[in-house]
């Protein structure tokens, strides 16, 4: 039975803490791929990086996709961890890992999984600039880029 871990959370997390379940008591796993989106400072400019959800939603639209995943590939186990409020430049984001029997279908599931998250979770992100904004309506809003929709594109049909 795969095993799925699914969060949004304020809290910074321990990749190798949270992978772990995913491999414990398993010697049929070949495949352990994990990512880890990481806040830059964009060459000091950003001070912060603020991410809101609609709580319940983000999860739902979430597990949608790591559902579709295992239609797709034969793994045996995906984490995913996404952050929100406020995130210092050097912390961790998001993390995706992927476990299967082989690396080839753990490598395009959890690169799947983050396409998805890049272009279409239910997630708003918030730039705060060089001093860090203490009013929570300050900072600019980022848009989709158009080489994440490029990237997510490929996954269709």
């Amino acid at each position: 039975m795969p095993l799925t871990i699914l969060r949004v959370q304020k809290e910074p997390f321990d990749s190798a803490v949270e992978t772990a379940p995913l491999l414990a008591g398993r010697s049929d796993i070949g495949a352990l791929v994990s990512f880890t989106g990481l806040c830059r400072d964009e060459g000091g400019a950003l001070s912060a990086l603020e991410i809101e959800h609609y709580p319940g939603m983000a999860e739902e639209e979430i597990g949608r996709v790591v559902d579709e995943a295992y239609t797709r590939w034969p793994l045996e186990g995906v984490l995913v961890i996404h952050r929100c409020g406020i995130i210092a430049p050097g912390e961790p984001i998001v993390l995706v890992a992927t476990a299967c029997r082989h690396r080839t279908e753990a490598f395009a599931a959890a690169e799947f999984l983050m396409d998805y998250l890049k272009t279409r979770a239910p997630f708003w992100k918030k730039q705060h600039g060089e001093v860090k904004q203490k009013d929570a309506t300050s900072g600019d809003w980022v848009a989709a880029k158009v080489q994440d929709d490029a990237a997510a594109e490929k996954w269709r049909g």
